[in-house]
C-alpha cells in the first residue's frame, strides 16, 4: 500500500542544485535518512530531522510533505 503522504524533497533538491551528501552534511542528518527521504521509501519522519531539512533548505514543512487523498474505485 502506497502513503498517502508525498515527499517532495527531491524537487526542491533538484530546484536548489544541492546533492543528497551536501544536504545530509547541512542539515546534521543522516545520509540514508536523506535517501529515504529522496525516493519515498521513509517509514517516517521525525520533528527534529523535519525542521533540520526545513531549516537547511529555507522552506516549510507543508513544501516538503503533501497529503495526497486517495480516489475512491469506481
Amino acid at each position: 500500500m502506497n502513503s498517502p503522504i508525498k515527499c517532495h524533497l527531491s524537487r526542491i533538491m533538484g530546484e536548489q542544485k544541492i546533492n543528497m551528501t551536501d544536504l545530509a552534511q547541512k542539515a546534521g542528518v543522516a545520509k540514508n535518512t536523506v535517501r529515504s527521504l529522496y525516493h519515498e521509501d521513509a517509514k517516517g519522519i521525525t520533528w527534529e530531522v523535519l525542521a533540520k531539512l526545513c531549516e537547511a533548505l529555507g522552506c516549510q514543512p507543508g513544501d516538503l510533505l503533501e497529503y495526497v487523498k486517495k480516489q475512491p474505485l469506481e
